[in-house]
């Protein structure tokens, strides 16, 4: 019997419209294993209809310590190709799933986990985290998706200095070079991440959806595509039902305001 048949490997809460992910591997400080990725693949793919943000998080003292050392086997090439494909499909789900994610950073985010937190669309720092891809030290190369995320984040040159030295950023560092949008005390990340969903979580979905899904992608055309592809986005937010309602709404409140102003 696997641990994944003893332990739950992840933990879903509902709060209001949020969801509340935890991984919980605290024993293996939240490291990677094949049942972990796949458990959250599984997990991004079935949230519940009504979940319009998610927050992922670690138990216990780290986020997450990258893959699970115990768990690498010599592998063929074809098998390894394999292994890491099976990765960026996890990933991607997390990237282009059904809602936006903010993953709270705290302690250890190394290797596989920082392409894990690369992959959120916000990430919010305690002072305790702290980043490094050891990958280079270990003989092995990142690959769950980090040459193309924590590269578009930090910069290859900062990407290339993490892997050829082993060099470790402090939270303070990694806010600095564009690991997090958010720094804050440590136990004050849940308090911020869900003051932050709460926000998102208001948004139309299909403006969500289209910060998701469409700006990356606008980001990797040329300046006349992405042009395009924002003018054909635009359109569809703006015709969307709930986007209409939510004008209406804004423009019969400004009058309002206006006729008690007179």
């Amino acid at each position: 019997m696997n641990q994944s048949e003893l332990t739950p490997l992840y933990q879903l809460e509902m709060i209001g419209a949020i969801a509340r992910i935890t991984i919980c591997r605290a024993k293996k400080r939240n490291a990677l294993s094949d049942d972990l990725v796949n458990a959250l693949r599984t997990c991004f793919d079935t949230l519940p209809a009504n979940a319009r943000v998610a927050v992922l998080h670690g138990e216990g003292d780290h986020f997450c310590a990258g893959l699970d050392l115990s768990e690498v086997r010599e592998n063929s090439t074809t098998e390894a190709v394999q292994h890491s494909r099976m990765w960026h499909a996890a990933f991607e789900r997390v990237q282009f799933g059904h809602v936006p994610v903010i993953a709270v950073l705290h302690g250890a985010v190394i290797g596989g986990g920082l392409e894990l937190a690369s992959a959120a669309h916000i990430r919010v720092a305690e002072a305790s985290a702290f980043y490094a891809l050891p990958e280079g030290q270990r003989g092995l190369f990142v690959g769950g998706g980090g040459s193309v995320r924590i590269s578009r984040l930090i910069g290859v040159s900062r990407m290339t200095d993490l892997m050829l030295t082993g060099r470790v950023l402090n939270a303070e560092e990694g806010h600095a070079a564009g690991v997090t949008q958010y720094l804050v005390a440590n136990g004050e990340g849940m308090t911020k991440a869900m003051a932050l969903a709460e926000k998102i979580a208001a948004n139309a979905p299909m403006t969500n959806y289209g910060v998701m899904h469409v700006l990356p992608r606008i980001a990797d055309q040329s300046i006349q595509d992405g042009m395009v592809t924002e003018s054909l986005m635009a359109a569809v937010a703006a015709s969307d039902p709930e986007t209409r309602g939510r004008l209406a709404a804004f423009l019969d409140m400004k009058s309002n305001k206006v006729r008690v102003g007179q």
